[in-house]
C-alpha cells in the first residue's frame, strides 16, 4: 500500500529491474578491471560494456527453472553479450554481486531520506518560529504543570530530529560497504586490488574482513537508526494526537473542506494522519529487530538473512520516505489553536505557579517541608488557587498582596524561553 504513495524514485528503486541493473553494473566494473590486468581479454570486456544488458522478466523465466535467482541473473545477462559473455562472474560469489547492489540501493535510500528527513526539519523550523510567543501550558504525566510556549516543544522537535540527520549520515556511512573477495572472503580468485577499485568507482568501501558476506551488524546499524527516526516521527505524532482531544482542541492536523472524520458522526474530525504514522512506526521498528536477528549466521554465511531482507530492505526504507512526507505535510497544515492554549493555561487558576510560591516561602525563611504542606493544601481541593493562597494564614503572613501578584506572574516561566529556541534552531545541524 504504502509504494502506492511514496516517491516514485524510493519504489522504483527497490524494482527487479533496478536491483539487476546495480548487479549489472558491478559484473561489468570487474570485467573491465579483469581485462586491464590481461586476465580476460580487452575486447570481450568492451564487448560486455558495450552490449551487456538484464530483463527482470527474463531472469525470473530462468529463475524458475534453475532456482537460484544469481545464476538466473548471469544467464540472462551473459545472453545478452553473446560469446563474451562466459566472462561475468568470472572469480566472483553470488553474495558478492548481491550484497554489494544491496549496499548501492541502502546508500540511495539513505539519500532520499536524508532529503524528506531536512523537508520536515524545514516545516518544524517555520511553525516553532511562528509560535514561539505562543503561550500554552506544559504537561507531565498528563498533568499540567508549568506554562511553555508551543513554539518551544516544537523546537524540541527540530533538535530531535537534527540528531536523526547525524545519525542517518553515520547509519550510510556504516552501510557504505561492499565486497568482492569471493566464496569465504579469501580472495581466491580475484585479488583485493580489484575489490578496491571497483568499489571505488561505485563509491563504496571494502568490508575490511567479508565471510562469504558484509557482516550483518551493518545492516542492523542502519535498520535500527531507521526505526529511532520513525520513533521521532511517532512521538510528534502522538503529541498532536492529544493536543487535538476535544477537552484541548489546542493544535489539530489539517483536515480539508470536503473530508470527512466518520460514516456515523459528523461531528468528528479524527486525526487520522497522526494515527496513521504512528501505526508505520511499528513496522519500521519490526525491520530492526528482524536486522538484529540477522547479525548470528552459521560460520562464514548462510542465507537465512536473505529473505528478511528482500521483505525489510524496500518495506523499512519506503515506510519512513513515506512518513517523512506525511509528518511533513501535517506540520505544516497544523491547526494551532492559542486561544484554547490561554483557556487551558488558566484552567487551574494559577497552580502552574505552585513551584515558584514553595520556593518564595522558602526564600522567606520557611523550611520547605513546611511551605511545601501550605501550598499543597491550597492546591489539592478544587476551588480557586490564588483566593486559597491569599486567605492562607501561614502563606500571607510571609508574603504580601504584591508579592504574590509576582509569584503568579507568568513571565517568569517564559523568561529564558526565547534563548532556548534560538539556541535549539541556530546550533542544530
Amino acid at each position: 500500500m504504502i509504494a502506492r504513495y511514496t516517491r516514485p524514485e524510493m519504489a522504483a528503486l527497490w524494482s527487479d529491474q533496478r536491483r539487476y541493473e546495480l548487479m549489472l553494473e558491478i559484473e561489468v566494473l570487474v570485467c573491465e578491471a579483469l581485462a586491464r590486468r590481461e586476465v580476460i581479454p580487452q575486447e570481450a570486456a568492451a564487448e560486455i560494456r558495450e552490449k551487456a544488458g538484464v530483463d527482470a522478466a527474463r531472469v525470473a523465466e530462468i529463475e524458475a527453472e534453475v532456482h537460484h535467482d544469481v545464476i538466473a541473473f548471469v544467464t540472462a545477462a551473459a545472453e545478452s553479450v553473446g560469446a563474451a559473455g562466459r566472462f561475468l562472474h568470472f572469480g566472483m560469489t553470488s553474495s558478492d554481486v548481491v550484497d554489494t547492489a544491496f549496499a548501492l540501493q541502502l546508500v540511495e535510500a539513505a539519500d532520499m531520506l536524508e532529503r524528506g528527513l531536512v523537508g520536515l526539519m524545514e516545516a518544524v523550523k517555520r511553525q516553532a518560529e511562528a509560535h514561539r510567543s505562543t503561550v500554552m501550558v506544559g504537561r507531565s504525566h498528563g498533568i499540567h504543570a508549568e506554562p511553555i510556549t508551543f513554539g518551544l516543544k516544537l523546537a524540541g522537535w527540530y533538535s530531535e530530529l537534527g540528531r536523526d540527520l547525524v545519525r542517518l549520515g553515520c547509519a550510510r556511512r556504516e552501510i557504505s560497504f561492499g565486497k568482492l573477495s569471493g566464496a569465504v572472503g579469501t580472495y581466491g580468485v580475484n585479488g583485493p586490488d580489484i575489490e578496491e577499485e571497483v568499489l571505488e568507482e561505485l563509491g563504496l568501501v571494502p568490508e575490511p574482513l567479508a565471510t562469504q558476506v558484509v557482516p550483518r551488524d551493518r545492516h542492523a546499524t542502519f535498520f535500527t537508526t531507521l526505526a529511532v527516526i520513525a520513533g521521532s516521527v511517532e512521538r510528534f505524532a502522538t503529541e498532536v494526537r492529544h493536543l487535538q482531544r476535544s477537552e484541548l482542541l489546542e493544535a489539530l492536523e489539517p483536515f480539508g473542506s470536503s473530508q470527512k472524520g466518520s460514516s456515523a458522526m459528523p461531528h468528528k474530525r479524527n486525526p487520522i494522519l497522526a494515527e496513521n504514522l504512528c501505526g508505520l512506526a511499528r513496522l519500521v521498528r519490526a525491520a530492526a529487530l528482524a536486522s538484529l536477528e540477522n547479525i548470528a549466521l552459521w560460520h562464514e554465511r548462510d542465507i537465512s538473512h536473505s529473505s528478511v531482507e528482500r521483505v525489510t530492505g524496500p518495506d523499512a526504507t519506503t515506510t519512513l520516505d513515506f512518513m517523512l512526507a506525511r509528518m511533513t505535510r501535517l506540520v505544516d497544515g497544523l491547526d494551532v489553536r492559542a486561544e484554547n492554549m490561554k483557556r487551558n493555561l488558566d484552567l487551574t487558576s494559577g497552580r502552574l505557579a505552585s513551584g515558584r510560591l514553595l520556593l518564595s516561602l522558602v526564600d522567606k525563611g520557611v523550611a520547605r517541608d513546611e511551605a511545601y504542606g501550605w501550598v499543597q493544601r491550597c492546591a489539592l481541593p478544587d476551588g480557586d488557587f490564588r483566593e486559597a493562597v491569599a486567605q492562607d494564614a501561614d502563606i500571607s503572613a510571609q508574603l504580601s498582596a504584591a508579592e504574590l501578584a509576582d509569584v503568579f506572574d507568568i513571565k517568569h516561566a517564559l523568561e529564558h524561553v526565547d534563548m532556548v529556541i534560538d539556541r535549539v534552531l541556530k546550533e542544530t545541524p
